[in-house]
Order: C-alpha cells, then sequence, then structure tokens
C-alpha cells in the first residue's frame, strides 16, 4: 500500500459540548481505535446539509468502525446559541454525535477555511485526508476501505458500536414547519419540513385537517397556489419540484430528476429530465414559476406551457452582486414573494433582501454582503437583518421579511427606503402569509403558526451590528500565490478526456483589494496582486476539479466533480503570509513541511 501523509490530529474542543452521546463527553483518545470523519458544519448552509445526505450511506455502511463527528462551527450569532444547534440536529436528522465549538475552537486548530470541511482521521489518531465542498463521499468510502484494511492488518481497529446515542421522539402536528400558503377555502397548507409532509390547518391554524404526501416528500419547503388551482411544492432534499391537488389529493412531479444537480449538468431543457438542486422556495410570477434554487445560488424558472426549466438568474457563485441577471451573485436564496412588477427574494447567506424586475436586472433593496448582519432599523442603507429566509409581499406595495436569526418580523418601504421592526419575541421566523387582517407567521423554532395583528407602528429595538466570527487571514501586500490542494483520490485520476479539467476563479470585495490575479482560468495555482492601499476585505475563490476512475479495463469510467467556493476574510499586513493554501482535497502538505498549519 503506497505511504500516506499524515500529521497528528489536534483535541476536540467546544465550549457547548457533545451531542446525540446521552450527555457524555467524549476525547479524542477516547475514540482511538475508530476511524474518525469530522464534517466541519453550520446549520445555515446547504452545502452542509447536502454533505449530510451525502455520508448518510456511508455512516451506516461502516457503523461498526466509523465515527461521524458534526463539528458544528458557526457563522452567525443565532448558530452559537447552543439551544439553536440542538434544535437543527433534530430539524436535519443528523444521527451522529456533534460537538457544538461556538467558540471556533477546534476549526482554528484543523485549520478549516470552508464550511463544508470533511477531516478524516485513521485509528491511530492521525489526520489522513482534507476535503472542502461537497461530492467527496466517494472518495471517502475508498479511504475508510483502504484504513480498514490496513489497521486490520495492524491490529489497531477497533470494531463495534460509537459513541452515538439517538435522543428521545417529541410528539406534536407539526416539527420545525418551513412555508405555508392559505387555501380558497380559508385553511392553511403547511410544509412540515421534519416529518417530510405537508399539513393543512383550519382557519385558526392548530387543528388538523389532514396530512399529506407521507413517504412522498423529503423536507419539503416552499408553496405557492399555481393558476390551476394546484400547489406547487418545494420537495427541497428530493431536488424536485411537485404539485399538489387540494380537490383530488393527487401529487405529481412537475421537474427534477431526484438527483443532485452538478457543475457540467445541463442547466436548461425538459423539466422532468433536468436535475435541480435544493429548490428552497417558489412563486408564481411573470407567467412562469419561479424556483430560488439554493443549492446553487440561483433562481431558476419552470416554464409549465412548454414543459422545461432553466436558469433565470445567478451564476452560482456565491455572493451579492446586482446586474443582469446572468451577472448577478446570490447566496443560498430562500424566500421568494411576487409584487407587481417585482420578485422579492430573501438572500439569505448575504442577510440580504433583493428583487428582480421584468427588466431580468438583479437589485439589492438592503444588505451588504456575506459578513455583514444584524438587526439594525432605519434607512436601508444601513439596515441589518440575520439570515432570512422569507419575504411577503403587504397590501400598501411594502414587503415583511421573516427576519428568521434575528427572531423578527421586519418591513421594508420601497417608497421612504426604510426598514422597521413589526414584531420580535418569534422564535426562528421562516415564512409569513396574509390572513385577512392578520399576517401568520412560521415560527419554525416553536412549531407553529403565530397570527399577528398587522401593525400600525413599529416595534423599537436596540440596534446591532456583527460580521461573522472568523478572524481575518493576515496576508502581505503586493505578489500573494493562491494555492488551491487537489489530490485526486486514490483508484483516480484527473478527467482530461475534454480539456482542462481544472477551474478557478477569482474575485474580491472590494474588487480594488486585487490589482492582478482576478478571473477565470484552469491552473489551480494563481498569484494574485494585493494592494497595500486597501488594508482589509474577502477574497472569494471559486474552484472545481473532475476526476475518473483510473482503470484501464472500464471503457466508460465513473467520474466525480469536486467544488468548492471559499470566501476568506484577509487583513493586509506587512510581512504576513506570501502564500494562502486552499484545501479542496488532499492535504497541504508543503505548509505542513513548512511548520504551518496543523492540517
Amino acid at each position: 500500500m503506497a505511504t500516506r501523509a499524515r500529521v497528528r490530529a489536534p483535541e476536540l474542543t467546544g465550549r457547548g459540548g457533545w451531542l446525540n452521546t446521552g450527555d457524555r463527553q467524549y476525547t479524542l483518545g477516547e475514540l482511538r481505535g475508530k476511524i474518525v470523519i469530522l464534517d466541519f458544519w453550520t446549520f445555515c448552509c446547504v452545502n452542509c446539509l447536502h454533505v449530510l445526505d451525502e455520508l448518510r450511506e456511508l455512516e451506516e455502511k461502516h457503523r461498526d468502525t466509523v465515527v461521524i463527528i458534526g463539528v458544528h462551527s458557526p457563522k452567525f450569532v443565532h448558530e452559537a446559541d447552543h439551544r439553536a444547534v440542538v434544535d437543527a440536529v433534530e430539524r436535519y436528522g443528523v444521527h451522529h454525535p456533534v460537538l457544538d465549538d461556538p467558540e471556533l475552537s477546534t476549526w482554528k486548530q484543523y485549520a478549516v477555511r470552508a464550511w463544508p470541511t470533511l477531516v478524516v482521521i485513521d485509528p491511530e489518531g492521525y489526520v489522513v485526508a482534507q476535503h472542502a465542498g461537497e461530492g467527496h463521499a466517494h472518495a471517502i468510502e475508498r479511504l475508510v476501505a483502504e484504513l480498514e484494511s490496513e489497521h486490520t492488518a495492524k491490529g489497531t481497529l477497533r470494531r463495534g458500536d460509537g459513541p452515538y446515542v439517538p435522543p428521545e421522539p417529541v410528539a406534536g402536528e407539526l416539527r420545525f414547519p418551513g412555508k405555508a400558503v392559505v387555501l380558497p377555502s380559508g385553511n392553511f397548507l403547511v410544509s412540515d419540513t421534519t416529518r417530510h409532509r405537508l399539513v393543512e390547518l383550519e382557519p385558526d391554524g392548530e387543528r388538523v385537517v389532514r396530512h399529506i404526501g407521507e413517504g412522498e416528500f423529503r423536507e419539503p419547503q416552499g408553496l405557492a397556489p399555481l393558476p390551476d388551482g394546484r400547489i406547487a411544492v418545494a420537495d427541497t432534499v428530493n431536488h424536485r419540484i411537485r404539485a399538489y391537488d387540494p380537490g383530488t389529493g393527487a401529487i405529481e412531479t412537475l421537474a427534477g430528476t431526484g438527483k443532485q444537480w452538478w457543475q457540467g449538468s445541463p442547466a436548461s431543457g425538459p423539466a422532468l429530465e433536468t436535475d435541480l438542486s435544493s429548490p428552497w422556495d417558489i412563486a408564481w410570477f411573470d407567467g412562469r414559476l419561479w424556483i430560488a434554487m439554493a443549492g446553487v445560488h440561483q433562481l431558476w424558472t419552470l416554464d409549465p406551457e412548454t414543459g422545461t426549466v432553466g436558469v433565470a438568474a445567478g451564476t452560482t457563485n456565491e455572493g451579492l452582486v446586482d446586474g443582469p441577471a446572468a451577472e448577478a451573485w446570490f447566496a443560498q436564496p430562500s424566500g421568494l414573494a411576487a409584487a407587481g412588477d417585482r420578485l422579492w427574494i430573501a438572500d439569505s447567506e448575504t442577510s440580504a433582501l433583493r428583487w428582480i424586475g421584468l427588466d431580468g436586472v438583479v437589485r439589492t433593496a438592503v444588505g451588504t454582503g456575506l459578513f455583514d448582519f444584524g438587526h439594525r432599523d432605519g434607512p436601508a442603507g444601513q439596515a441589518l437583518f440575520q439570515h432570512p429566509l422569507g419575504v411577503t409581499a403587504l397590501p400598501d406595495g411594502s414587503v415583511a421579511v421573516s427576519d428568521t436569526y434575528n427572531h423578527a418580523l421586519r418591513r421594508y418601504d420601497p417608497v421612504s427606503g426604510e426598514v422597521t421592526t413589526l414584531a420580535t419575541d418569534l422564535r426562528e421566523p421562516s415564512d409569513a402569509v396574509l390572513a385577512g387582517d392578520d399576517i401568520v407567521v412560521v415560527e419554525s423554532a416553536r412549531h407553529r403558526l403565530t397570527r399577528l395583528r398587522l401593525p400600525e407602528e413599529a416595534v423599537r429595538v436596540e440596534a446591532v451590528a456583527h460580521r461573522t466570527r472568523r478572524a481575518a487571514t493576515e496576508v502581505a501586500p503586493g505578489t500573494l500565490r493562491l494555492d488551491v490542494v487537489f489530490r485526486a483520490p486514490a483508484g483516480q485520476k484527473l478527467d482530461t478526456r475534454y480539456g482542462p479539467s481544472t477551474r478557478l476563479l477569482v474575485s474580491a470585495t472590494p474588487p480594488e483589494l486585487l490589482t492582478g490575479g482576478a478571473g477565470a482560468g484552469t491552473d489551480l495555482t494563481r498569484a494574485l496582486e494585493i494592494d497595500p492601499a486597501v488594508r482589509e476585505g474577502v477574497l472569494h475563490v471559486s474552484a472545481m476539479a473532475a476526476s475518473c476512475d483510473d482503470d484501464p479495463a472500464n471503457e466508460y469510467p465513473a467520474c466525480h466533480v469536486h467544488q468548492q467556493d471559499w470566501g476568506v476574510p484577509v487583513r493586509v499586513t506587512e510581512g504576513a503570509a506570501t502564500r494562502l493554501p486552499l484545501v479542496l482535497a488532499g492535504l497541504d502538505e508543503e505548509g505542513a513541511e513548512a511548520g504551518g498549519d496543523p492540517v
């Protein structure tokens, strides 16, 4: 067997303690003899949720040798709340131990730079692999098999039950509901996300009329009435758009194959033959069904007349860039609401309220980017949200924003340009719908609908502003060598059959941070020129690599796409680092040899 680079794994620490272990606290030493996979995640991140699903099969197949540990590493202030982490572990069906690390202690020890990141530790306590982004389950599966064989032969593999202890099930009609609509009858239709179904409630929002689609859906979210009277459903984890007929109870697939869309897949085509990626919300606008494709940071549309779907706005790059639809950047759009000639968008990861008009141009009403958030009212240019998931058009032309991580309902008035707070003490509101003179809020983390009178006056709140908790990386002015580390997994090679197998896209906020090196290319190493006059900013790096199974006897080898977007906060400092390594797959052996980061 080939020699494998190894680095001693740092200890696992987190002030929030351990979940899903029956209240037992663990050290890495107590897991010696197991293959440990650390999953650095945060519950706002849709790519992290994709990785949770990717790992489920591996977790079940190797349950007696592999221990997956979710290291929860928050981006937003709300995600550092232990109760919110407990809720997220249940909400997303996490069936392995989770270390709650609100201060990013373990994140820093392992030199992690991106959500999600997977780190593999062998039974002797050494790091043997690191992977950023999605699509690595196949490589880790192969590595696990090699480690099982190697450490069985050495006598260092310990088989048997791991530390996971499932929590007690909780009763109740709704569990982490996502979105709601009002039916013509006055009843509410609610996506009961964690229970994988829809629930119809009477107008009081409490008494259950019926459960719908149990066994059909997986974590459904958005709902939207269609012109023919059916209700479109964003069947998020099934990567499909469905239609539910309230009259007959029939459920039909409108779009999606059930497979997740990946870079290189068709971005338009027949609706039932085109892959989608975590559709989160939907709305009927301008004669089409618009889809908030959270998984790839885009808006798509479904045209029921032609039976086709395709990209309507966004590039798959994550960030906040306005302009023509084909050039705009989004960051996990999660809420949609049509109002006249505008489609309003809750762009959750940039904590922004945005809109696209009939002219096909994307504009931002509130929000500045990936790393600024808070609860601040006032003029839109300085107002702040925190990871909003829903937006609702109000009768007066303003919009209500379900400001999820601020536990508040906010209002933006396009005429005055002012942001106000309508209500507080709402536990993770994810949507709101109008019902007569009231607004009914989906309180996701209280598992209920809450009816409020639309207030005439706003609630006063103390202004709070935050930046993402990650420390900035100090880099020297002048030439900075960017190295995206990619090692093809064992048994694979780079796929060069149709041209270059790698892609690198680099930009910066503010753009003036880079005087050279921005743009697209195929080399994963690039010289960036950092302007010494710009003291801090964010480097946006998007990398992709394609590899195929290296088997000469197989005419049609299986191929895999590895991809990740990084937003790296940097501070320009004389004498600081002149190399920035970002690990896509493998280990940064150059950094380790130079005495740099441990992984």
